[in-house]
């Protein structure tokens, strides 16, 4: 479903733990890091697509959850072409989101990347709240920015951690992986950084099929 410009509606989601930090996951069979997102679904609101890719990518449920704040309009970017499926060329130009921020209300271990027969992640960190600046792909810096800065000031001022969002101002070297505004130094270009978990299987279950989902460049 595309609007008349070529971009397709999806939601963001910025999940907070207890300690203002942020769910960081791996896309499946990939070095590369997001945040969860996906697409809404025709006769979908935004929050019901937020809760349905909450369940679907991290196996959260909404009563493990609180929304906080969400941003008020829609955040735009373009995928460059290499990432477009050969088929979609020429009509999809990209995705306009909505971003929630939301409080993790349950425990680390209702996590659950293999929800559903097609996962998107295969392991998954708590991150410092602006870390992913550094190392998400280049074509989403600017809408995570945005996000991340329009939803900053929802987070709670009494964590020292956070003390240089009342000046809006933070400090980071992207080139050299350089400093976070909570004097968290950060590591672009790692393949697993230090911390990262890779998704425990305790049950035993069989593991899902590897098949991804069908997604322009989600």
């Amino acid at each position: 479903m595309l609007d008349r410009d070529g971009f397709r509606p999806n939601v963001g989601i910025i999940l907070l733990n207890q300690k203002n930090q942020v769910f960081w996951g791996k896309r499946i069979r990939t070095h590369s890091w997001q945040f969860p997102q996906g697409g809404i679904d025709r006769g979908e609101s935004p929050e019901q697509a937020m809760f349905r890719e909450l369940h679907e990518e991290i196996g959260l449920m909404p009563e493990h959850v609180r929304i906080v704040a969400r941003t008020r309009d829609w955040l735009r970017y373009e995928v460059p072409e290499r990432y477009i499926r050969r088929d979609a060329r020429g009509h999809y130009k990209g995705q306009k989101q909505i971003w929630f921020l939301l409080q993790l209300m349950g425990q680390d271990h209702n996590l659950n990347l293999r929800a559903t027969n097609h996962p998107e992640f295969d392991a998954w960190r708590w991150n410092d709240y602006w870390v992913p600046l550094d190392v998400v792909v280049e074509f989403k810096r600017g809408v995570y920015e945005m996000a991340l800065r329009e939803l900053a000031r929802y987070l709670p001022r009494n964590d020292h951690r956070n003390r240089y969002l009342r000046s809006g101002m933070r400090t980071r070297d992207p080139e050299h992986g350089g400093q976070d505004g909570a004097g968290g130094m950060t590591a672009p270009g790692m393949e697993l950084p230090p911390g990262a978990t890779f998704e425990p299987n305790p049950q035993g279950r069989a593991q899902p099929s590897s098949a991804a989902k069908g997604k322009h460049a989600s």
